[in-house]
């Protein structure tokens, strides 16, 4: 699951209506029953308004040669790790590192089934006590938007808060260098560096790290049947960061890829281009409007996609995440130059996509603007289709769920390509 980003109200009145309970994936799809990898989900494939249905194990031959998948490689991390609020026990999620140190997290309360449930964030000042004589001090929310998320300090065993002048001093100097950088660009980063690029990892990130590789799990929701071990929740493009850098919550639009599929995939001729977007802490209960994530385009993979559009080939991106990514990194010419930072780039109908062509992601629930990203890439009419049709077919939601590939209707492929620059 990505972040889940709100929808404005009058948004929401979709025709095909809630998603039932037991369409929600319970568990990996290799658990189903024996002799099934990742790779055994359905796969719904829309182009326009035109709706097929396929096995995932059918990928390559719907993909040409010549086509380019961007894929995530942030590696999940395992950020749920239990603690104490007074005498009340509560799950702290670790959603986001920031350049100066602090990270923002998401308190919850234990549901005695195993999950969690909201709860009021705060108040500043508030103490968690964590394992291995950790403690996490709430100091402001992270947005005026809501106190789900708030920015806290880490106190290290037997060590002071993670104030840091000197972490302070190198986010300040390497946001000069990256805000030039993005003015050159023209494109829609947002002009903060990644603190694994110019931060001091202290002994308060240290603590952290090491308490999330000791201590914690992977986030999981109520939907759900049972705890899972991290390797579940890590993709076949997942890249172990230097630094402990990666997502609190899987990029799983990716998840159903095996090396074996992927070789496929490369004999055919499709080709790859990597980028990483960390993932914050999905807002399962309130679908809030989308937070700052850290991402990265490489140089090679920004001149892979720009040469791919050059040559009237597609560009598909694996995951909400993926198109975040590289849009972030897009100018208004289209032109895809190598960017890292923080985003906050909301990809809807009205701002459009400039530089991707389809789209391979999970299904997303009626009050997730990530479907406004959906119909940015294939528009209000092709998304609604495909969903009356993913629920007629009892399509399963989640991300142990099955997974939509979004095409470019062939005929109207150049139109909507040139459409994307309005």
């Amino acid at each position: 699951m990505t972040l889940a980003m709100g929808v404005p109200p009058h948004e929401r009145s979709r025709g095909w209506g809630k998603v039932p309970e037991g369409l929600s994936a319970r568990m990996p799809v290799e658990q189903r029953g024996p002799g099934l990898d990742r790779d055994a989900v359905r796969l719904l494939v829309s182009r326009g308004v035109e709706v097929a249905h396929h096995a995932f194990v059918e990928l390559p031959r719907l993909l040409r040669a010549g086509d380019l998948l961007v894929v995530n490689t942030s590696s999940t991390l395992a950020a749920a790790v239990d603690g104490w609020l007074g005498h009340a026990r509560v799950v702290v999620h670790f959603s986001t590192r920031g350049d100066d140190g602090r990270w923002a997290v998401e308190l919850r309360d234990p549901d005695g089934l195993g999950t969690t449930r909201a709860r009021t964030g705060g108040p500043a000042g508030a103490e968690v006590r964590l394992p291995g004589g950790v403690r996490l001090v709430l100091e402001e929310p992270l947005s005026a938007r809501g106190e789900r998320l708030w920015w806290a300090r880490v106190s290290a065993p037997g060590g002071r808060a993670a104030h840091g002048a000197e972490a302070a001093a190198a986010a300040a100097h390497g946001a000069e260098a990256t805000t030039a950088t993005a003015a050159a660009h023209g494109a829609e980063a947002t002009a903060v560096p990644a603190a694994d690029a110019t931060a001091v990892q202290g002994p308060e990130v240290t603590a952290v790290l090491r308490l999330l590789r000791e201590h914690g799990r992977p986030i999981r929701y109520s939907y759900t049947e049972r705890d899972q071990p991290l390797s579940v929740y890590q993709t076949v493009f997942a890249l172990a960061s230097g630094d402990g850098s990666g997502s609190a919550e899987m990029p799983s639009a990716a998840r159903p890829f095996t090396a074996r599929l992927v070789a496929e995939l490369v004999s055919r001729g499709v080709q790859f281009a990597p980028v990483s977007l960390h993932t914050g802490v999905a807002s399962a209960e309130a679908h809030e409007p989308p937070y700052p994530e850290r991402f990265a385009v490489p140089e090679a993979s920004a001149r892979l996609i720009n040469d791919v559009r050059a040559g009237d080939r597609r560009v598909i991106a694996v995951g909400t995440t993926a198109v975040r990514a590289v849009e972030s990194a897009a100018g208004p010419d289209g032109v895809v130059r190598a960017a890292e930072g923080w985003t906050d780039l909301v990809v809807t109908p009205e701002r459009g996509v400039r530089a991707v062509d389809g789209l391979l992601t999970g299904l997303h629930e009626p009050e997730a603007s990530h479907l406004l990203m959906l119909e940015a890439v294939a528009g209000r009419a092709a998304i609604d289709r495909s969903y009356e049709e993913a629920l007629r077919g009892l399509y399963l939601w989640h991300e142990f769920g099955d997974v939509h590939l979004i095409l470019p209707a062939d005929a109207a492929h150049k139109e909507h390509c040139s459409s994307n620059y309005r």
